[in-house]
This record gives C-alpha cells, sequence and structure tokens, in this order.
C-alpha cells in the first residue's frame, strides 16, 4: 500500500476545510459532509474552531484511494496561525494549494506558493467555488499565473459558472486542444518532448504524456490546475484522481534507524502529552525507549497510526506513516525522533512581528495564568512565552489580532483563566552598525579567556558565527560554550531586542597552563560580557518591522482612504484604476496594520479588500524603543560578576 502524505494549504476562506470534508465524504471515511458554519466539521474539532468558522489547530485525517493511503493534513488558512503551517511542511509529500474562483489568488496563497515552490513540494491547485456567483474560469488561470506561477496546466474546462449547476469537465485523451497544450507546457521542461514536437510527432502517445506530466509536477515544475466545487462535489473526484496519479508517495527506508519528526502536541483527556509524528525511515515500536530532542529519551506507552480513518491503536509506526505517541513527557514540536535527518531548525514564514503582555484578571490566578501559558507554548513555541519575574509581567509573541483573540478565548474555554492583554505592540530587531572587538581574560572569578569581533551582514543573513583563531588543544566543550553564551546574549542587544545579520568571529585561541583551572560553564558565563562589549563598540540601530499592503477599493472611495493612510504613516504608490475600482500598493508599520484594517470597511462602505504581510525591517527614526531586560544584564560588568557570584 501507498502512502501519501497531503497537505490542505490555502488563503482563509478558500473552502480548504470543506474540501477536506468533501474527500473524507467520498472516501466513506465520514457518513455525512459537515459544515463550516455549523462547526460540524471532521477537522476543526475544537470549539473555538467551530464558534469561529476559521482553522487554528493543524488535524490530521486518512482515507484510501485505490493502493494509495493518503494521510490528509488540514491546515489553518488564516495568517495569524501561519506557525501551524510551517511546520507542517517539514512532513509533507505533496499539497494542494486551493484557490478561490470569487476571490481570486489572495495574499496569503502567494506567500505559500513561494514556500511550496521554494521547497519543492509538489502541489496541485484547486480553484475552489465554481457554484458562487461572481465566478471566473480564464480570470483565475491569468491570476494564477501572473501571481503565483506561470508553470500551470488547466486539467479541464467549466460549464454553468457561477450557477449552482457548475460542472467540471476533465479534459481526456480524445480531447485534440488538450493534449496539443499539454505536450506544449510539458515540452519547455522535456527535451525528448520537445524533439518529438520539432521532428513532427504531433500524436505523443497520451500515456507517455500523463507519464511526463507526474514527474514533472513530482519535480516541483509543474502545477496542474483543477477546478470545482467542495459544496457540490462537482470536480473533487477528478481532483481525487489527481492526487492518487500525479502527487508522489512517501519515500523511506523501513530496516534504517527509525528517523521521524514531530509536527504537533496536544494534551490527551487525561492531561498526557500525544505527539504526532512522520515518521521518515524505520519503525516505533511500543515499550520501545526511544530518543528525541537533544540528548532525550522515554517509552512508548502506545501507539496510533493513521490509516485510512481516525488514528487506531498498533504496536508499530513505520516508514512514510503518520503516528500518534503516547509515554514522551518532555518531546517538543520540531523535535527529531530517533535518529535526526540533519539541517537543523528552519523557518520558512517571517517570524511574529507583535507582542502583547498579558495578565490575570484575578490577581490570584497568575500562576494558574503562566501553567496554561505554558501548555499552549508546547503547541506553539513561537509565541514565545517571556516571564519577567522581576517586574511581573508574562509577554507573548503574536501574529496579529485574531491570534491574541482565540489565545485569550482558549484560556477562558480550556483553562478558565480570565486575562486581560495590553496594547500590541512591534517586535523589533537590532542590528550593528560596524564592528566591534573586545576580549576579556580575567582570571577571577571567571577562569577563562575570550575574544570576539561583531561586524555588520547582509540583511535577512541572522547570526553568523565562526571561528578564526588556531585552537590547538582546546577542549571543544569550551568553544561550543563560547558559541552557546555568545548566540543566547544576542537574543537581547543593546536596547533589549534580538540582534541579527551580523558575523560573530572568535578571533583569539584560548591558551591555559592547566585546563584544570578552567571550565565550559566558565566559558559560557563569560561570553555574554565579551559579546556585549563589542556590539557596544560596533554599536547598533533599531529596526521595527514593516509590512507590504495592498488595497482594492472603490475609486470614489480614495479621497477619504488617503489622509487616513497618512495619519497612519504609510507609504502608498500611485493608484492604479481598474474601472470603478483601484488598487493602491504600500509599505505600513506593522503596529499600524490593524488600525487600517478596522478603518477600511468605514472608508469603503465594505467594499474594501486589503491584504497584509511582513516584507523588512526598516531603521528606526528618533529615539530607539527599548526592550525591559531579562536575567542579568552583561552591560553593566561589574553586576553581572556579583550576580555569578551570588549564583555560585
Amino acid at each position: 500500500m501507498r502512502i501519501l502524505n497531503l497537505g490542505i494549504l490555502a488563503h482563509v476562506d478558500a473552502g480548504k476545510t470543506s474540501l477536506t470534508e468533501r474527500l473524507l465524504f467520498n472516501a466513506g471515511v465520514i457518513a455525512a459532509i459537515g459544515s463550516v458554519d455549523a462547526g460540524s466539521t471532521q477537522t476543526d474539532s475544537l470549539a473555538l474552531e467551530r464558534q469561529r468558522g476559521i482553522t487554528i489547530k493543524t488535524a490530521v485525517a486518512s482515507f484510501v484511494v485505490g493502493d494509495t493511503t493518503i494521510n490528509l493534513i488540514d491546515t489553518p488558512g488564516h495568517p495569524d496561525f501561519i506557525a501551524e503551517v510551517e511546520r507542517v511542511l517539514t512532513v509533507l509529500d505533496g499539497a494542494v494549494l486551493v484557490v478561490s474562483a470569487v476571490e481570486g489568488v489572495q495574499a496569503q496563497s502567494r506567500v505559500l506558493m513561494r514556500t511550496l515552490q521554494r521547497l519543492r513540494i509538489p502541489t496541485l491547485i484547486f480553484v475552489n467555488k465554481i457554484d458562487r456567483r461572481g465566478a471566473r474560469y480564464d480570470e483565475t488561470l491569468a491570476a494564477i499565473a501572473e501571481r503565483l506561477t506561470p508553470a500551470i496546466v488547466a486539467m479541464g474546462s467549466v460549464r454553468d459558472l457561477g450557477q449552482a449547476t457548475a460542472d467540471f469537465n476533465p479534459f481526456d485523451a480524445a480531447d485534440d486542444r488538450f493534449r496539443a497544450r499539454l505536450g506544449e507546457v510539458l515540452a519547455e521542461r522535456d527535451e525528448a518532448i520537445m524533439t518529438a514536437f520539432v521532428e513532427g510527432e504531433a500524436a505523443l502517445p497520451y500515456r507517455r504524456l500523463r507519464r511526463t506530466l507526474a514527474a514533472q509536477t513530482r519535480r516541483g515544475q509543474l502545477h496542474p490546475v483543477f477546478f470545482g466545487s467542495a459544496i457540490t462535489g462537482t470536480g473533487v473526484a477528478a481532483l481525487t484522481a489527481g492526487i492518487a496519479e500525479i502527487l508522489p508517495a512517501a519515500r523511506g527506508d523501513p530496516e534504517a534507524p527509525a528517523s521521524g519528526a514531530v509536527f504537533k502536541v496536544e494534551r490527551g483527556a487525561a492531561g498526557e502529552k500525544i505527539a504526532y509524528v512522520r515518521m521518515f525511515d524505520g519503525a516505533v515500536h511500543v515499550r520501545e525507549r526511544l530518543d528525541f530532542g537533544r540528548a532525550k529519551a522515554a517509552k512508548v506507552t502506545a501507539i496510533g497510526v493513521f490509516d485510512g480513518g481516525p488514528a487506531s491503536p498498533r504496536p508499530t509506526a513505520a516508514a512514510g506513516q503518520i503516528a500518534k505517541l503516547w509515554g514522551l513527557a518532555e518531546i517538543q514540536i520540531g523535535d527529531a525522533v530517533g535518529q535526526p535527518r540533519g539541517g537543523g531548525e528552519t523557518h520558512y514564514f517571517a517570524p511574529p512581528t507583535l507582542e502583547t503582555v498579558v495578565e490575570p484578571i484575578h490577581a490570584g490566578e497568575r500562576v494558574a495564568l503562566l501553567n496554561a501559558l505554558a501548555q499552549l507554548a508546547e503547541q506553539d513555541p513561537l509565541i514565545n512565552l517571556r516571564q519577567d519575574d522581576e517586574r511581573q509581567v508574562i509577554t507573548l509573541s503574536l501574529y496579529g489580532e485574531v491570534q491574541k483573540e482565540v489565545i485569550g478565548d482558549t484560556l477562558a474555554v480550556d483553562f478558565g483563566v480570565e486575562a486581560r492583554f495590553r496594547e500590541t505592540t512591534p517586535i523589533c530587531i537590532e542590528r550593528p552598525i560596524g564592528t566591534g572587538f573586545a576580549a576579556d581574560r580575567a582570571p577571577r572569578p571567571l577562569l577563562a579567556t575570550v575574544a570576539v569581533r561583531i561586524e555588520p551582514a547582509p540583511p535577512g543573513s541572522g547570526v553568523t558565527y565562526r571561528l578564526e583563531a588556531e585552537l590547538g588543544q582546546v577542549p571543544a566543550a569550551f568553544l561550543k560554550a563560547v558559541e552557546d553564551g555568545v548566540r543566547e546574549t544576542l537574543e537581547q542587544g543593546l536596547n533589549g531586542w534580538r540582534v541579527t545579520d551580523c558575523t560573530v568571529a572568535m578571533t583569539e585561541t584560548i591558551r591555559y597552563r592547566h585546563f584544570a583551572t578552567a571550565s565550559a560553564a566558565a566559558h559560557r558565563d563569560l561570553a555574554p560580557l565579551v559579546t556585549m562589549a563589542a556590539l557596544k563598540a560596533a554599536g547598533t540601530v533599531v529596526c521595527e518591522p514593516i509590512h507590504r499592503f495592498a488595497l482594492e477599493v472603490p475609486a470614489d472611495s480614495l479621497a477619504g482612504l488617503l489622509p487616513v493612510l497618512a495619519r497612519l504613516g504609510a507609504g502608498a504608490q500611485t493608484p492604479t484604476m481598474h474601472g470603478a475600482a483601484c488598487r493602491l500598493e504600500g509599505e505600513i508599520r506593522a503596529a499600524r496594520v490593524h488600525e487600517l484594517q478596522q478603518a477600511l470597511p468605514g472608508l469603503t462602505r465594505g467594499e474594501g479588500v486589503m491584504e497584509a504581510a511582513f516584507d523588512h525591517y526598516r531603521p528606526i527614526r528618533g529615539p530607539f524603543p527599548v526592550r525591559p531586560r531579562l536575567g542579568a544584564d552583561p552591560r553593566d560588568r561589574k553586576e553581572y560578576l556579583r550576580g555569578l557570584a551570588r549564583r555560585g
């Protein structure tokens, strides 16, 4: 039995969850199709998902098509929950990107498609809602080619577009125009087919064209486009057949050592941790002691495997399968299971650009709030729970206001804790503006020597750490301790923000008369002092997150909209007119995006549409905002050393 781990991705409200329901219904997994509006869908099982009508957490369902078991992973479409999508990308064999035939290509569609292409994840495109008024065929294909990728081929035509009777008619071998079009598209990326056309072999065997279509799709070179309606079911059978035929099955060596990745963690009815794992190689067995994360291990007490329905108890989870594992109390999202695949932690989307302070409404519930937030951080590490014990402040990172609302509702509904949030503020970064060097050879109380140089690097490059000294017989543990100390220190720069886009070099050999007088811990403790001193010498600039926005509004609303954009500090380009509509693009500070979203309906009679996504960081003019520090402050050498002495 082949296994295909399939992601369903889309911009919010494109019909992704409805498509999931239809696929499960057609396969006989569910007896009736649930409704997003009624809150009765299979994969949106959380009370808040049913209440809000949006997907918040990733869900897994499974069905069988022929000889293929398809593990379908339904992901959130709202950009505030993009972290859920990011974790899923690492475990997919293929994907279906859902686009609305009415709204067309939207902001999140473009973000997702760029990432799918960058990762070379084989992707089909399903244009949904062909039965809805305003649905478009040619215009949607043109928008996909222009805004997503030109490497597409339509797999059928639509009859009665925009009506309840709309139907999808798949092209087949008897359609000469389709064969010709398919051949042309395939020839652009296949020399053999190009040669056949040049030599006049126009009537290539249809089977060969289909095999080449599948091969190019599996390499991420081509994206077949299907049309249909998840609500009426038209076109879904053709999509299902395309998924099984065109997308690749999971690959893995069942005889190799166990290797997998955790992409979701949830709590069971008794509060126990349940890890969702994609197995790449080997197998995991019940009662086996399993390595995971960094030097952690525990006994697997139960296994549930997705195999043509809900997860069922199994003694083993094998290569290619998605399984739920019990018994691993310390496991976290992103942990490798068994043998790590290599490559380290990777982020495909921009990190959260906003943060907020959260506090309990009832003072006596602070501990309960912290415990609840700790469990939410297990499920979404990017909320970056920060606790300042000295100021009694708890801070969370956010993608947007909807995420904040959902966290508040979750705390109240699932944990019985009422919380309030302060105003959302942007998460800035710091970048070095010069080169700084520092060395510290203090014999007491730190029996160590550390010397580093910090210099700017191109925007978006992150932090690069390297060794430039002859290391001699310096223990590897000392070198690793210095690097860990440097990286940890850069999480809070001169103004308290994460320092990035820089190169840090260890510049001098560490020499000791007796290694017994030093320790790895001493090097780690000294690294913050040296790093901060080098950072002071270099200087930093604080940069705030900037979003790129696009507005489509009635042309007659422009006069009232432009002053609001000016008040919010948004920079707009020259408007583009399209009949009675107007398109306006520009940049706006992340801190003001929500205000613009709230103002838009009133300014445009409810007809305005806004797309916004993080674009870059921009240096702040004027006084830099300062983020309160957590822990010891290495900017003050004497106080920092006194703190270490007290700790020791």
